[in-house]
């Protein structure tokens, strides 16, 4: 008996000395309580969902304000605040879904995503108006279709009818697997299915209203520099740069993707973390060693500042043209809280910034817990970031000059630092969902992340910078370069003897232990 009081007396005191990091845990029992919501095998009524928040708020009125009952109490609040913010997101976004499949149906409404495909055709997403056969109440509110002709003509904002088969979204083939039903359900698609015929204009179609006018509008642009930057660029290495630019992945054939899966490069096909800072550092960095250049302002001006606040609005720039994906959008929030820390003069690379800008995305899509880039990308920045604070923190204050030499050992043994915590970090989360591990990713991203930084991305950057002024043609060429040497390198390593590995079936539990495991291992210190 005192022995186990002495053992809770040890951990409240380390637990006291790291109160600290408390903060860190929130948004992970904050994700627990969604991923309660979400494995509850019936759906709960919403006071079910909002009473253990309820009674954990009284609670919390009762205890006193420091120490570990309020640290427990604290712990409870945040998980019974997740459960209760996935029900209110699911009630929120709850829309009618196509009960059986309908043949041959007129759909109407205003296209809200043209998505292009190679060898021709494409998918839209169309905002239903009318569906013949179907009465309003059992109307969804999207639908997604595949046409098998070309899409030229068909532009966001547009008003259309066409002729489709419509089936409800499909749940997950195997038990366990990816539900793109649930998927469709929080983007608000009811049907999904294929053209029978050709669009048309929709006499009927109704004004739109200003939020539709604009995402239109950013549709249309986005499809505009799409076209320019494949004129500029032809095949399939301008559909990559259009990728890198605009989000737009149609024109990338599957084994392409396949090159860049099995090489471990595939993050680099899709706009993320990665590109964000690549885009929205450069800006800083450059406009500050332009203000940098002249005296009089940055003697009298806080130029960091200033870079900062230009960074986070290129930041938002790059994520309206690249289409706000979901990967986008958490990337862009996350960058965002980074340079709102430089404007305020607090430390950019934090780990409560990354728990600040997990607590937003999970408040705000709680659907998201379960999105598999959503784990990989924030395992990854967890255990990058909690090791840069842990070398940060031992680092000596007067360091050694460094030459060039040094520079470059160092910016090429941080690649290989990088890319084996991130690959560390997303290991169990891919060995989980996709069963496959690429055994020589660190090779692949030695070879093409210099090359993604320091030729493909910047070369972006100064081809928007000179679209509008017709000159993105020379740093288009630039970027073409730098993308078939990361399509070599995909290629390359690839079809390398046991480039990947195969791996059995994990148990949720053996899984939910892992990120446990590492979870502890990072945040606490």
């Amino acid at each position: 008996m005192a022995g186990g009081i002495f053992a809770v007396s040890a951990l409240a005191s380390r637990l006291a000395d790291e109160q600290d990091r408390w903060f860190l845990w929130g948004p992970v029992l904050f994700g627990v309580g969604v991923g309660l919501y979400f494995s509850i095998s019936s759906e709960p009524g919403l006071m079910l969902a909002a009473a253990p928040f309820i009674a954990v708020v009284t609670m919390r009125l009762a205890v006193p304000a420091f120490g570990m009952a309020a640290m427990a109490v604290s712990a409870l609040l945040c998980l019974s605040a997740g459960l209760a913010l996935a029900k209110i997101r699911s009630e929120t976004v709850g829309a009618p879904i196509l009960a059986a499949r309908l043949e041959n149906a007129l759909v109407a409404g205003r296209v809200e995503q043209v998505e292009p495909k190679p060898g021709g055709g494409g998918r839209i997403t169309l905002k239903v108006r009318a569906i013949d056969r179907l009465e309003a109440a059992d109307r969804p509110r999207r639908v997604r279709i595949r046409m098998m002709d070309s899409v030229e003509g068909v532009t966001p904002g547009a008003a259309i009818r066409i002729k489709a088969t419509l089936s409800p979204p499909a749940g997950p083939v195997l038990a366990g697997g990816y539900d793109f039903a649930r998927a469709a359900y929080f983007l608000g698609i009811g049907g999904v299915g294929y053209a029978r015929g050709v669009a048309e204009p929709d006499p009927d179609a109704g004004p739109t209203g200003l939020a539709e006018d604009l995402r239109s509008r950013i549709e249309r642009v986005r499809q505009a520099i799409g076209a320019r930057i494949t004129a500029a660029i032809p095949g399939e290495t301008g559909a990559i740069a259009n990728a890198l630019i605009t989000g737009e992945r149609g024109g990338i054939t599957e084994a392409t993707n396949d090159a860049f899966r099995d090489s471990g490069l595939l993050h680099i096909l899709s706009i993320s973390g990665l590109h964000m800072v690549i885009m929205a550092g450069t800006v800083f960095f450059v406009l500050r060693l332009v203000l940098a250049a002249f005296p009089a302002i940055v003697l009298r001006f806080e130029i960091k500042r200033w870079a900062a606040i230009a960074a986070a609005i290129a930041a938002l720039a790059y994520l309206m043209i690249s289409g706000a994906s979901f990967a986008t959008v958490r990337s862009w929030i996350m960058i965002s809280i980074m340079f709102l820390a430089v404007v305020l003069d607090r430390p950019a690379v934090a780990l409560r910034n990354v728990a600040l800008a997990a607590f937003l995305i999970l408040a705000i899509w709680p659907e998201s817990l379960l999105d598999v880039g959503f784990q990989m990308s924030f395992a990854a920045v967890v255990c990058l970031v909690s090791v840069y604070e842990w070398l940060r923190d031992r680092e000596s204050e007067t360091r050694p000059g460094r030459g060039p030499v040094m520079t470059v050992l160092l910016f090429f043994g941080g690649i290989v630092l990088s890319t084996l915590i991130a690959s560390l970090s997303v290991a169990p989360f891919a060995a989980y969902h996709f069963h496959k591990s690429q055994q020589y990713a660190i090779i692949a991203n030695l070879i093409a992340i210099p090359i993604c930084n320091l030729i493909v991305m910047p070369a972006a950057l100064a081809s928007m910078l000179a679209m509008p002024l017709g000159l993105e043609g020379p740093p288009l060429r630039v970027m073409a370069w730098g993308i078939e040497a990361m399509v070599w390198c995909a290629n390359a390593v690839a079809s390398l003897p046991g480039a990947v590995g195969r791996i059995p079936a994990i148990p949720l539990s053996a899984f939910l232990t892992m990120v446990a495991g590492g979870l502890w291992l990072a945040l606490w210190r």
